[in-house]
């Protein structure tokens, strides 16, 4: 058989042992989390019926969807005429009848329709799993990476949304982080904003806009909102609003001005501030991580009230977070009216930001603690009794397979960055003593099994 160079498929990644240490020390962070604020982990298959997905992302969406070859002769049930009169697109729907799954939303909607008569109300759950996206892949953007999603559906309750304030600045200052921002903004003052301009019809060319001024400067956003239609009138409106600032209590000052004459707007003041009460009364020293971002929309079409954000002010970094509430979620299912909210972490990012500024624990799971040495098969029974005793610890422990020199054996510790060795020889045998060795300082100690233990146990 012709030898194969290896490489990767371009898009996707390797970790290495340490790289999935620092990777599950986010995801067991995220989880601890989520758990401790009622939410239960569900897990969905990694590849969906086609039809389950596609229709849901937009016609740019849907281009990005892995398609699942038909196993067998898969050209069988197409025609000559079909196949010739077919689009790419079209042809590979014909060949495809499954697909990898593009993020976890859809999938999470297909689910509750699923097991409606099984889960209850209001259902909370969370999903860490990774979706595949037929995307250009560079720098920062991935063929394959994950997604950490939480949401609740099936509750009106505001209290959700302020709990995901809590739960974003709890898991992130848990990770080591001290100076980010919870943007927060709601759909219906944008909407308001779009209403009391007379040009409701052009809220989506807005928000498209606006939500660009980080990029493009209110100059950039003034010359793209003439283009869509906007007019000078309209922008001297506009441009209070846009450029709003000062403290929350200010900002929600002029927005209450400025909408006075929007039902929408007000309402949607009503449920930004409600949202604030909550965390106010929960934690109030969340408060300091939230910022009121009237130019936020992600994803205006999708969400219907409150809407999320989330920036580390440490390095700079694109949203390390983000979410909101939605409306119907299940509609595209057929169970209509059932309301939702969720948030989700954007782990990769996240990862990126806590490499940079060092903040990864030196130990950042469960990995080996100490390596019993290997001197000679007549130590041997003494060695694998201590092991195991080490291990009913829950102190993760190996011994070394060979008796080889003990230069080699430290240099395995060394390299999987184990702190303590146990060195086994005839005066440990005939004396019933060990010696522990703790690697980053040298030191050594004659210890009892007793004292070993708990000095391990520290």
């Amino acid at each position: 058989m012709a030898q194969v160079k290896p490489s990767l498929a371009k898009g996707t990644r390797d970790f290495s042992p340490e790289e999935m240490e620092k990777r599950n020390f986010i995801f067991d962070t995220i989880k601890r989390v989520f758990k401790k604020y009622g939410y239960q982990e569900i897990q969905t298959p990694s590849f969906e019926n086609l039809q389950t997905l596609t229709g849901k992302y937009g016609e740019e969406g849907d281009k990005l969807i892995f398609k699942i070859l038909n196993s067998g002769d898969f050209k069988a049930p197409v025609s000559r005429e079909k196949y010739e009169a077919s689009s790419a697109n079209l042809l590979a729907s014909l060949f495809s009848e499954k697909a990898l799954r593009y993020d976890l939303t859809v999938p999470f909607a297909r689910y509750v329709v699923m097991h409606q008569q099984n889960i209850t109300l209001p259902f909370k759950r969370f999903q860490i799993q990774p979706v595949w996206r037929a995307d250009r892949p560079q720098k920062g953007r991935y063929r394959e990476f994950y997604q950490c999603d939480v949401d609740v559906v099936g509750s009106e309750s505001l209290l959700n949304e302020a709990e995901f304030i809590l739960m974003y600045t709890e898991a992130l200052s848990t990770l080591g982080l001290s100076d980010f921002t919870i943007k927060l903004n709601n759909r219906k003052i944008l909407a308001g904003i779009a209403e009391i301009i007379g040009k409701p019809e052009l809220l989506v060319s807005m928000t498209v806009a606006i939500d660009k001024l980080d990029k493009i400067g209110f100059d950039g956003v003034t010359k793209e909102l003439y283009v869509k239609g906007f007019t000078e009138e309209d922008m001297d409106t506009l441009e209070p609003i846009i450029k709003l600032s000062g403290t929350r209590a200010a900002k929600l000052a002029i927005l209450k001005e400025v909408l006075s004459s929007s039902e929408i707007g007000k309402k949607g003041i009503e449920e930004l501030e409600s949202v604030l009460t909550y965390v106010q009364l929960l934690d109030a020293h969340a408060l300091d991580f939230v910022d009121i971002d009237i130019t936020l929309a992600r994803g205006l079409n999708y969400y219907t009230g409150s809407i999320f954000e989330v920036k580390t002010n440490e390095v700079v970094m694109g949203s390390i977070g983000g979410g909101g509430r939605y409306d119907d979620l299940t509609g595209m299912f057929g169970l209509k009216g059932l309301t939702g909210v969720g948030i989700s972490f954007g782990a990769d990012r996240i990862y990126d930001v806590l490499s940079e500024l060092n903040l990864f624990p030196a130990y950042t799971n469960k990995s080996t603690r100490v390596l019993i040495t290997n001197f000679d098969a007549a130590f041997e029974p003494m060695a694998l009794a201590l092991v195991q005793k080490i291990r009913k610890e829950n102190i993760a422990a190996e011994y070394y397979p060979a008796p080889v020199k003990l230069k080699k054996q430290l240099s395995y510790a060394d390299a999987k960055k184990i702190p303590y060795v146990v060195l086994i020889g005839e005066e440990e045998a005939t004396q019933n003593f060990f010696t522990l060795k703790n690697m980053k300082s040298g030191e050594q100690q004659r210890l009892t099994e007793k004292d070993l233990l708990e000095q391990l146990l520290k």
